[in-house]
């Protein structure tokens, strides 16, 4: 399997059945090989620098009812929020007087906040911070919606396609949605010109390795940006509650794979990997080729409400406040934070040794 890893590392690709073979192994020898790949690919082409991300969770209304989410429309439990704009361009400056230089703007599919007050949101960000990076991630839209948010000055689109398989997508969502309509979504914003991100979540009820080979094969063929790995957490509050929390082995096992297959990707270590993974859970992703962090700037007082699963880590360094203590988490491990905007490579004139 040596081979599999060191052809993954050339070729940036592989039948399924290296991918296959990767993701079941039971030798550690093998495994430990493959994070060390990951681990060089991503130093090579970033040196040991972490970007951060300031992350602002605008809204915890949602139109649909994806029956994983603690925010979905029938969640009755949670107390509703959605930010002004007000609001965001103080996150926004919060962020800015700490270095931060890249905005992600994350929330539910809220009708409420229109395509128009958004592309508005998103101009007063960049004529505030016209050096800085804005991200979006607010669910499917129509291409027009794309494009107007795109030519507003939006840089970034992050829509994780959760699952390639139609009836495995079928499982997670409700009936309206569809999960060839999400993956059209996906080629919808890199013609509207994003730097787009995908992915995956690792171990969701019913999921099997057949489907994550399926991902990574789609992942490939899409060839985005930006890729969101994370284990699937349940929440009380769905139909999902009593379901087992995904691995956290097989999520840095798909980092890993992530990273050889596309080595300018921008990875983050989620949030969902360190509420797993304790302690230990960010700084594992980042030794298997993850190379961002998505700190909260999002108002405290909203922060506990935002939950897409049970036990969101709340701790000071998964704030942005907390940077001099992420910092030295990193540095632990011989990587240190980056607040530059952390732009995607153009690797075909990138070389790794």
């Amino acid at each position: 399997m040596p081979t599999w890893i060191d052809r993954l590392r050339e070729e940036h690709t592989l039948p399924d059945e290296g991918y296959r073979e990767l993701l079941t192994t039971t030798e550690r020898e093998t495994v430990e090989t493959l994070f060390e790949a990951a681990r060089t690919s991503a130093l090579n082409t970033f040196g040991n620098k972490v970007f951060i991300r300031g992350l602002i969770e605008v809204s915890n209304y949602c139109r649909n009812n994806c029956l994983y989410c603690g925010i979905r429309r029938g969640n009755r439990e949670v107390p509703r929020y959605r930010l002004s704009k007000e609001q965001i361009l103080s996150c926004c400056a919060e962020g800015y007087a700490i270095g931060i230089r890249t905005f992600v703007l994350q929330g539910g599919e809220d009708n409420r906040q229109t395509t128009t007050w958004l592309a508005d949101v998103v101009k007063a960000i960049k004529s505030a911070y016209p050096e800085c990076a804005v991200t979006l991630s607010l669910g499917e839209k129509d291409e027009a919606d794309y494009r107007a948010l795109s030519d507003a000055g939006a840089d970034r689109y992050l829509l994780r396609h959760e699952t390639y398989d139609e009836e495995h997508y079928a499982r997670l969502h409700p009936r309206e949605m569809s999960g060839a309509h999400r993956k059209e979504c996906l080629y919808v914003l890199k013609r509207a010109g994003f730097q787009t991100g995908t992915g995956v979540m690792v171990g969701s009820p019913g999921q099997t390795t057949e489907h994550l080979v399926q991902d990574l094969q789609f992942i490939r063929r899409l060839t985005p940006e930006m890729v969101g790995i994370g284990p699937f957490i349940p929440h009380h509050a769905t139909p999902f509650r009593d379901e087992p929390g995904g691995s956290i082995d097989l999520t840095l096992r798909m980092i890993a794979l992530c990273r050889l297959m596309l080595p300018a990707a921008l990875i983050p270590a989620t949030t969902a990997l360190a509420t797993l993974g304790g302690t230990d859970g960010r700084l594992r992703g980042i030794r298997c080729g993850a190379n961002v962090v998505m700190p909260n700037l999002s108002p405290r007082e909203n922060r506990a409400n935002y939950e897409l699963y049970d036990n969101k880590v709340h701790s000071h360094s998964e704030s942005a406040q907390g940077l001099i203590e992420l910092d030295a988490q990193l540095r632990t491990i011989g990587y240190t934070i980056s607040l530059e905007r952390g732009d995607h490579i153009n690797f075909s004139n990138h070389k790794t040794s």
